[in-house]
């Protein structure tokens, strides 16, 4: 497993990123091709908050936990990480075919740097991703392993059409299609 370190405001210790990349690279073994985690240290209010960003292939996975202790925060972190992939799982194993999460190899997600034009409405900031054509219940569990409220996507069933996939308040899910 690759690992990029970032600590925000803080210097953590390198005991604390050793003890890190000691606990996240036994999630090695859930992934089929090399992980690159992302692991960022902040803390604020005396409060330890870690930020985790596993990406293998297509898959991402993100947690976030906050604890008083950075050692009980990386294990919190880790069993999150461990609770999401085991309940996905038997998922991934049952409905999806096995090439369902790897992207083309010239396909990857690159950011972009601010625009300095001044305008009416201000972006901050560009993301490109690459969307795979996938049914709505891989969009789902694509949608749940990030932790979003939503997630857009080419609709496999409608033939490649533009989808986005959402949380409702009430539990469920819904979906918007391109009629296009």
């Amino acid at each position: 497993m690759k690992f990029t370190f970032t600590d925000k405001k803080v210097n953590i210790p390198n005991r604390v990123h050793t003890y890190a990349e000691k606990k996240i690279g036994k999630l090695d073994r859930y992934f089929q091709t090399e992980p690159e985690a992302s692991i960022v240290f902040s803390v604020e209010k005396g409060r330890n908050n870690l930020e985790v960003t596993i990406r293998s292939a297509s898959t991402v996975i993100r947690v976030a936990e906050s604890t008083s202790d950075m050692f009980v925060t990386i294990d919190a972190a880790v069993a999150s990480i461990e609770r999401q992939l085991r309940k996905n799982k038997s998922r991934l194993e049952k409905r999806l075919r096995k090439e369902a999460f790897e992207l083309p190899d010239d396909a990857y997600f690159v950011p972009e740097n601010d625009v300095d034009e001044e305008a009416a409405y201000q972006i901050v900031r560009t993301k490109r991703f690459f969307f795979r054509p996938m049914s709505v219940e891989e969009a789902i569990l694509q949608m749940n392993l990030v932790d979003h409220t939503f997630f857009a996507f080419r609709n496999a069933d409608e033939g490649g059409a533009f989808s986005v996939v959402y949380k409702r308040n009430d539990g469920g899910y819904g979906i918007i299609i391109d009629e296009d």
